[in-house]
């Protein structure tokens, strides 16, 4: 990507911004219930504006419900912040980090209230889904644009964003290393069962989303390139990667499939459901199956009971052997790697950010730091466009005059 950066707005015409002396981290994410009190309020925020009335919601509480009411995705963050904290104390680098949820307590607004009390001015964002898309990625510039104006902050905190991190070390290593582990594991399912040598399938699976969303995914100029969504694309991409790294795999036939599909029954989402998939594939001769969840950095609700409970369950049913690789989480390469990507924006004492170039392995990688116009564009109910920050078009949350 270009070095020459425009002085008037701090990026250059990849999308690449200027490093800067941030003052603070603020890592942003979905947030979950934590106690059976909390599940349906938590659910209204999840669906609000929607009209959707609480027996509907109560059919999906069920999920919470049977795990005392709480997603494990609140203390997940609780880990990956304190072990993001360690690893920046060990670089000798001074970024306090705050946490801020869209639908749960710590919320993203009441957290922008405290940047601003505590004397924070130059934010830096990192968003918790890896990939290009409305809910992984603009959907919390939005969260942040919206923010800054209920609280009255725009004109005092300035919020920038981390770069997806899809096509980084950092979030591949780990599939790298589970996908080892695991094809080990279903391997041994099979010979103790008798079925040695059967046929072994590895199912890339990540969260559906629906077919406007994934048509809408990135900008427009590098949609146009595309034969498939862009959502699709990355993830396809990361398996390849992840595929050519394990030579254990070689010769296994490959899959990506989807899952948590929510919503009206005549939107069309992203298909196949990894449950129609599964039966599918032992219907087509498939032994055993590695279930790797790329679309997750860590395993929050949706991975316990979608895959580890709902997939799980029916590939028991279909005499399927079936192992699922862990998430990032707090992995020692995840955390370390994150880390490199926030040195990557901030300013050294040399004028020239802590690391320089741009780690990337992964096909349509690396990602923008600043987004394109019309990147993942979507209107609210109302038919308006949200308020959004690290846009090349963002009104709030950058430098005032």
């Amino acid at each position: 990507m270009s070095q020459s950066f425009d002085p008037r707005e701090g990026y250059d015409q990849n999308g690449r911004m200027a490093p800067k002396a941030y003052d603070a981290l603020l890592l942003a994410s979905f947030g979950g219930p934590e106690g059976q009190d909390d599940v349906l309020p938590f659910l209204r925020n999840v669906t609000g504006g929607r009209g959707i009335p609480d027996e509907r919601l109560e059919e999906v509480a069920v999920h919470y419900r049977k795990n005392g009411g709480v997603s494990p995705i609140n203390e997940q963050n609780r880990e990956l912040k304190s072990a993001l904290e360690t690893e920046l104390a060990a670089r000798g680098i001074n970024l306090p980090i705050y946490w801020g949820n869209r639908n749960w307590h710590p919320f993203v607004n009441d957290t922008l209230q405290q940047l601003a009390d505590d004397g924070h001015r130059k934010v830096l964002m990192l968003g918790t889904g890896a990939y290009s898309g409305y809910s992984a990625c603009r959907q919390y510039r939005e969260d942040l644009g919206m923010g800054l104006l209920a609280t009255g902050l725009d004109r005092e905190v300035e919020v920038d964003k981390l770069r997806q991190f899809f096509d980084t070390p950092a979030f591949v290593q780990p599939f790298v290393e589970g996908l080892r582990s695991s094809l080990a594991t279903v391997r041994a399912q099979l010979e103790q069962a008798g079925k040695a040598g059967g046929a072994i399938k590895i199912v890339f699976v990540t969260h559906s989303i629906p077919l406007g969303d994934a048509n809408a995914a990135g900008p427009q100029e590098i949609r146009e390139t595309l034969g498939e969504n862009l959502y699709t694309a990355q993830h396809r991409a990361v398996a390849r990667y992840i595929l050519s790294q394990v030579d254990e795999a070689a010769g296994l036939e490959h899959s990506l499939v989807y899952q948590s599909r929510s919503g009206a029954p005549h939107t069309p989402w992203l298909e196949p459901d990894i449950n129609d998939a599964l039966e599918a594939d032992a219907a087509a001769g498939v032994a055993g199956v590695v279930v790797v969840p790329i679309g997750f950095i860590s395993d929050h609700m949706e991975v316990l009971w979608d895959l580890d409970t709902e997939a799980k369950d029916s590939c028991a049913e279909l005499g399927l052997a079936f192992d699922r690789v862990a998430t990032p989480g707090t992995h020692a390469a995840f955390v370390s790697g994150l880390v490199d990507l926030i040195e990557e924006r901030l300013l050294g004492a040399d004028g020239k950010a802590l690391r320089e170039g741009r780690q990337s392995v992964v096909e349509g990688g690396p990602w923008f730091d600043v987004c394109r116009p019309g990147c993942c564009e979507k209107r609210a109910l109302d038919g308006t466009l949200r308020p959004t920050i690290a846009a090349v078009d963002s009104e709030v949350g950058v430098p005032q005059p």
